[in-house]
């Protein structure tokens, strides 16, 4: 006979909320209750009260057994309201579709294409850095993912728009961030239509361009939609509107932790040197060369596991379901966490120590389900290899070009759309020779 998810104590409920007020983010919380109450638990709040499963087991369940009972797609989530039919909030066969019709954009023989102007747009932001003062990388960051997105996908120059724009791209980000809807769905929130709306007239425009002008070489993802799957504008501004949030926002939050991290620890900043002067030299990477930057992407992999952008997942569950003896009720809020999965003791020694040696090729293999950056099964990130790619191409220029020393300045981790560092990265920038 299936039993409820446990729900925490007073005492331990005492105990999260100090370290939630100390750590300023809900994820201490979180891992308080993890700690006490193992992988399965309920939060037990007012208007929200969703079942935690934590670990590799449950990363599974999630993306393989119960896939098709539980469902990605929440009406009342303001993601939902953005992207209505986008990729990331469809379910079912309407997902599978819509994914395989824009798979090819994303192909290996595509990601050749796009690292020449990765380093582009990197080198055109990275030359306008002041050097010696303390600088926060994270906005330049954002900027060079936005850069680097719009043109890949979209055939697009957006550095015209960068600054007309820059105000509308931050402000629906926070418009999907956790918040008071998780408790009051229904809750008014104004200041955010303007917002959307001038990225949702600018999206169209691009669409409406390239129908009236067509391009010869039509194998961005546009192109794509427009003329293979033949998508009609509404689903084509969806699918662009899910890209440009969750294509830039990622990379954006997993750079900005790594350049953090590098300027902690200056020895693996100068290992990762080391190979780039070795592989590179002065030369930008090229697709062929990028494989033997190991360090770069064992630094990277550390990193996204420390700090996943994507640090907390939800799912509905469509019909009562049981999980290692707990039941779930249908109608429930199901919740996953790369991030607490990432720093469980279980599968990760020392996990809250940054240790690039773990992705070593003579390290193990990280547990099946034990390291989900991308998340896991059909569902798993269409972009992983491009954020991959464009991460390696962004931090080998950043450190091509700069030395990172660390400055004093504190920072807390913030749940936003994706894991960020608040209130910024700042470096202090010295130019290599």
């Amino acid at each position: 006979m299936p039993i409820p998810p446990p729900t925490a104590s007073p005492t331990t409920g005492l105990r999260a909320l100090q370290a939630m007020w100390q750590q300023q983010h809900v994820l201490a919380a979180l891992s308080c209750f993890h700690a006490e109450l193992g992988n399965v638990f309920r939060i037990n709040l007012p208007g929200f009260r969703p079942v935690m499963l934590v670990g590799p087991a449950a990363n599974q369940y999630i993306f393989i057994t119960a896939r098709e009972q539980l469902l990605w797609r929440s009406e009342s989530d303001p993601i939902t309201h953005l992207l209505r039919q986008g990729l990331l909030v469809v379910d079912g066969e309407v997902h599978d579709v819509l994914r395989q019709a824009m798979t090819p954009a994303f192909h290996r023989r595509m990601l050749s294409r796009y690292v020449a102007d990765m380093s582009h747009y990197s080198d055109q932001v990275m030359t306008t850095w002041p050097l010696h003062q303390p600088f926060d990388l994270l906005p330049q960051i954002r900027q060079i993912a936005l850069l680097i997105l719009v043109n890949a996908m979209f055939k697009t120059d957006f550095t015209p728009e960068m600054s007309r724009l820059w105000g509308a791209v931050v402000k629906t980000l926070d418009y999907i961030s956790p918040g008071l809807w998780l408790f009051w769905p229904h809750l008014p929130r104004p200041g955010y239509r303007r917002a959307i709306q001038q990225l949702d007239h600018y999206l169209r425009q691009i669409i409406h361009l390239r129908r009236a002008q067509p391009i010869t070489n039509n194998d961005d993802l546009l192109g794509l939609m427009i003329y293979e799957a033949k998508l009609n504008d509404e689903l084509i501004r969806d699918q662009m509107f899910t890209m440009l949030v969750a294509g830039h926002d990622t990379s954006t939050s997993a750079l900005a932790w790594a350049v953090y991290l590098l300027g902690q620890h200056p020895d693996i900043q100068q290992q990762i040197q080391a190979e780039l002067d070795s592989v590179l030299g002065k030369n930008p990477p090229t697709f062929e060369n990028l494989k033997d930057l190991s360090y770069l992407e064992q630094v990277l992999n550390e990193t996204l596991r420390l700090y996943p952008p994507l640090h907390l997942g939800n799912r509905r569950a469509e019909v009562d379901l049981e999980f290692q003896g707990y039941h779930i009720a249908a109608g429930t809020r199901v919740c996953y966490s790369p991030y607490l999965t990432h720093r469980d003791p279980q599968h990760w020694p020392e996990p809250h120590r940054f240790d690039p040696e773990r992705f070593a090729a003579s390290a193990p293999s990280p547990a099946p389900y034990s390291f989900i950056p991308f998340g896991g099964g059909r569902r798993i990130c269409l972009g992983n290899m491009f954020a991959m790619v464009e991460m390696k191409v962004i931090l080998a220029r950043l450190l091509q070009r700069f030395t990172l020393h660390a400055t004093p300045a504190k920072i807390h981790l913030h749940m936003g759309v994706t894991l960020e560092p608040r209130p910024g990265v700042t470096m202090r920038l010295e130019a290599r020779r």
